[in-house]
């Protein structure tokens, strides 16, 4: 087990302060892997993670509204606000020691060749390549048993989906997760109970903290301490006030630090420390990877819940910008999302055990913001591009007709108060003019709103992260993505995280001890 501390048990009253050679922000899948580097590298750290400490067991003990609670940001009801014809988008974010890692599917997907192929020859980023970027793929599949999904451990509503997309001419491939030995339980999202899905609180902190990295957990940081153009440490308070709200302050000197706060939270700690660089970028370009289930009934017993939760994928659309993932909502809260009220609702969720269930999200241009809240939170807009919000109902269609050539009786798209529809209904049904806000639409992926480049002015920071025009600030998160990934984007961020790591190990620190 990882040995954490916890800010909330910090006796009151008495500030903690703290010394490091590096401070990382986060204990999410990019701030693991940056901690793991420089610890084994001999560098003295400290991990600051807002969330609580869960160990892996506990989940099991969870029920789903618990893990909403103690594990997911604002339980779950994160959202993107939509701006014009723009759907409001529910995001999901991890808040606990491991962050989002321990609530994803644990899909772990390559940047495609035709994303980096953007970025090299639009954005300049040359170094970023397949070969440069091999090493540190290969540390991070080592590190987190990257594997292939059997087809055995493909659920029923996977194969059926599979069967009605080959039939559409769709192929199908297998998805790789971070996996060993699991079980197909379909508990990804809400902490694997098994301790299977092996996410950052099981791998990388482990292995920091063993070199003697310090983790601690319910600590908010509110701010990073500049000196002039320097970084000096990190800023906050920690949990162990009133109901778990902001008590006593800590301080952490620290000659680096490194925000790995996430896409909404890392743009506002670079507010806080009036650091906003002569580009103007902090909190723009969020792209979100907007995302849309289909729900569809068939005569046979599905079971859909049994077998891996997310488990094949379709990229035979990329060239349209969608890609169809697989994925299954927990039985509890399908059924409290199918439409009705009463009796008819009643009837509806008694049907579980007959749906199936897949994903479908959009390689989007970007349109979000992160704006400062009123409180500690921040308020996200998202205005999608035009290109994107027509590919909404080719999304639904493809994943509607995919399901009726595998023989579902009806699908339950993700329009809000839309009945039932068998396959006439399904395809008269004018989803090019359903109005923005009765589209239901989800987000795991937020990216991009510290976006790395070549130059000050249209970026915030350079190739291996660092913040232009400062010294010993670093950000290694899914906010340096320069674009939209198209795919889910976990090992991409651990990735990128591996790259900025290594860098301040080799050639920063490094070059401070000689």
């Amino acid at each position: 087990m990882t040995p954490v501390v916890s800010g909330r048990s910090h006796p009151r009253g008495t500030p903690l302060v703290l010394d490091a050679d590096v401070v990382v922000v986060g204990s999410g899948a990019s701030g693991a892997v940056v901690a793991c580097e420089l610890a084994e590298a001999g560098h003295r750290v400290v991990v600051l993670e807002e969330g609580p400490f869960v160990p892996g067991l506990d989940h099991g003990a969870m029920r789903v509204s618990e893990s909403l609670r103690h594990v997911w940001r604002g339980a779950g009801l994160t959202v993107a606000y939509g701006l014009g014809d723009t759907p409001h988008i529910n995001m999901t974010m991890g808040r606990v020691v491991g962050g989002s890692s321990v609530i994803t599917g644990g899909v772990c997907f390559r940047v495609p060749d035709a994303v980096l192929g953007v970025w090299q020859k639009e954005r300049g980023l040359h170094e970023l390549s397949e070969r440069s970027l091999e090493p540190c793929y290969a540390s991070v599949e080592r590190a987190v048993h990257v594997e292939t999904v059997p087809e055995h451990m493909r659920s029923r509503s996977t194969q059926l989906f599979a069967e009605g997309a080959a039939r559409r001419g769709l192929e199908i491939k297998p998805i790789r997760r971070n996996t060993e030995g699991c079980n197909g339980c379909g508990r990804c999202n809400f902490g694997c109970p098994h301790v299977a899905k092996l996410s950052v609180d099981l791998t990388y902190l482990p292995r920091a903290a063993a070199k003697g990295a310090r983790i601690y957990a319910d600590c908010l940081a509110d701010q990073v301490l500049m000196k002039g153009e320097r970084a000096v440490g990190v800023a906050g308070h920690l949990l162990n006030g009133k109901g778990g709200g902001p008590g006593d302050t800590f301080v952490v000197h620290a000659p680096l630090v490194v925000l790995a706060a996430g896409a909404a939270f890392t743009p506002l700690l670079l507010r806080r420390s009036g650091v906003t660089g002569v580009s103007g970028q902090v909190g723009k370009n969020v792209t979100v990877h907007p995302g849309f289930r289909m729900i569809a009934r068939f005569d046979e017993e599905v079971q859909g819940w049994s077998g891996s939760m997310q488990a094949a994928y379709t990229d035979s659309l990329e060239h349209d910008r969608i890609t169809l993932v697989g994925l299954f909502i927990p039985p509890a809260i399908m059924a409290a999302t199918m439409p009705g009220v009463g009796p008819s609702l009643l009837r509806r969720a008694g049907q579980v055990k007959h749906l199936a269930v897949f994903g479908g999200i959009i390689h989007d241009e970007g349109g979000g913001r992160v704006w400062p809240g009123l409180g500690r939170e921040p308020i996200v807009t998202y205005r999608m591009a035009r290109e994107d919000r027509a590919l909404v109902p080719r999304v639904i269609r493809e994943m509607g007709e995919a399901f009726f050539a595998a023989g579902a009786r009806e699908v339950f798209a993700p329009v809000l108060g839309a009945p039932g529809m068998d396959a006439d209904t399904f395809r008269a049904f004018p989803f090019e003019r359903v109005h923005a806000r009765d589209i239901e639409c989800s987000s795991q992926h937020p990216l991009g709103s510290c976006r790395m480049g070549k130059t000050r002015e249209h970026s915030v920071v350079d190739p291996y992260g660092k913040v232009w025009d400062t010294r010993g600030l670093y950000v290694a998160d899914g906010s340096i993505v320069p674009t939209s990934l198209g795919v889910n984007p976990q090992l991409a961020i651990m990735t990128l995280a591996t790259r900025v790591a290594w860098h301040l190990r080799d050639d920063v620190l490094g070059a401070q001890a000689h």
